[in-house]
């Protein structure tokens, strides 16, 4: 059968309006094992659709529609799209990565976007769709290089290896035939593998108007302007296997490899439980040391530095030396048994980053303004022993 591997939610603001738990029955209705969400530059929409699709017994992959510049360094003129898929852990740490960079980097482009170079770094765990006519490729097409489109064809499967596609579409638009004519001469030539996707922009049939509202509210335009850039077709819904069945008939290879990626994608996500990244400790003879431990010693040595400030006379510092002592032992211990160590050392870190760097941060406040770890590891600047707070 079939798997739909491209999706534009609500949550690609600017062209999409399908709502998670509507595709997700359109799908299990039509009795689709897994479903694809790619909107455009992120993946905001991946925990509601990841439990929505694992609620209904369909397989969920996370991916998203990328932009690229193939200038790489520089603002470039030479942006196209395309679309990266979470094979496993590893390739959704990795597009995660991806969109950090391209929204933390937009280098002063009219739309932010990933060098090419930046993207095949991190290319481990994910696989790529060339982008059918809006993707490099299909850019080069539409200019008449196929020289290019040949060059890029070949670099993508280099790098991905057999984690490339190039993407067929049939989306009613006056370019799909020559485009896949191309295509197909480029991957038999090639020897590349193909594969159908429908870029859905919206759920039904009839809610075409609504979504050209939607854009035309994106690009401030008018529906009324007859001059308007038109991107969008009536036939860019949610197609039914069959009609997507049909639609290949005459490429039965592009519909079994969307099944094949579908296969080949199983991303498992844990919800509903903290998830803190594991802190970095110093190596000691090739080994980290235990967070446990390294959370001991600077706590422990942040508390002196405290006390050498609080107490500069030796006596009164050596007299009151236990008593603090006892407290962080208390206060180490429980944070310890609750598994939160590297919680408090995160924490510190990044207050410690923003003091050090101009921040305004405050002397503390919460549950945590009463603990003497936080004190000792700069979190708070509040002693809790002198007004009697409560860990």
């Amino acid at each position: 059968m079939f798997t739909h591997l491209r999706l534009h939610s609500e949550y690609s603001v600017t062209d999409g309006t399908c709502r998670i738990d509507d595709v997700v029955a359109k799908a299990l209705a039509d009795g689709q094992q897994a479903l694809a969400i790619t909107d455009i530059n992120n993946l905001f929409a991946a925990i509601k659709f990841y439990s929505a699709c694992r609620k209904a017994g369909i397989k969920p992959i996370l991916g998203s529609e990328v932009t690229v510049s193939l200038g790489d360094a520089e603002p470039s003129s030479d942006i196209s799209k395309v679309i990266l898929l979470a094979k496993d852990e590893s390739g959704y740490h990795n597009l995660s990565q991806i969109l950090t960079q391209l929204w933390a980097n937009p280098n002063g482009a009219l739309q932010p976007s990933i060098g090419w170079t930046t993207l095949c770094e991190l290319s481990k765990g994910l696989i790529l769709l060339s982008g059918a006519q809006q993707g490099p490729i299909g850019q080069s097409f539409k200019a008449g290089n196929t020289h290019r489109a040949q060059a890029l064809a070949l670099d993508a499967a280099q790098v991905f290896k057999d984690r490339f596609y190039i993407e067929l579409q049939r989306c009613g638009r006056p370019d799909d035939e020559s485009y896949i004519s191309n295509a197909l001469e480029l991957a038999s030539k090639l020897q590349l593998p193909v594969v159908a996707t429908h870029a859905i922009q919206y759920t039904e049939p009839g809610d075409f108007e609504a979504h050209e509202a939607r854009v035309c509210i994106a690009n401030g335009e008018i529906l009324g302007n007859p001059k308007r850039l038109k991107r969008f077709t009536r036939q860019q819904y949610f197609l039914n296997q069959s009609e997507m069945l049909e639609m290949f008939l005459d490429i039965p290879s592009a519909v079994a490899n969307s099944l094949e990626i579908a296969t080949r994608c199983n991303l498992s996500l844990t919800l509903g439980k903290p998830q803190l990244p594991a802190f970095p400790t110093p190596v000691v003879n090739g080994v980290s040391k235990p967070v446990e431990t390294y959370f001991k010693e600077v706590s422990h040595a942040g508390l002196e530095n405290r006390l050498t400030h609080l107490y500069p006379d030796e006596a009164i510092r050596l007299s009151k030396h236990q008593s603090y002592i006892d407290r962080l032992d208390f206060e180490i211990e429980t944070i310890l048994k609750m598994g939160f160590p590297g919680y408090f050392l995160i924490v510190s870190d990044f207050i410690n980053w923003a003091k050090n760097n101009g921040c305004p941060v405050g002397p503390g406040r919460g549950s945590g303004a009463g603990s003497l770890v936080a004190y000792a590891l700069n979190i708070t600047d509040l002693d809790p022993l002198q007004y009697n707070l409560l860990f």
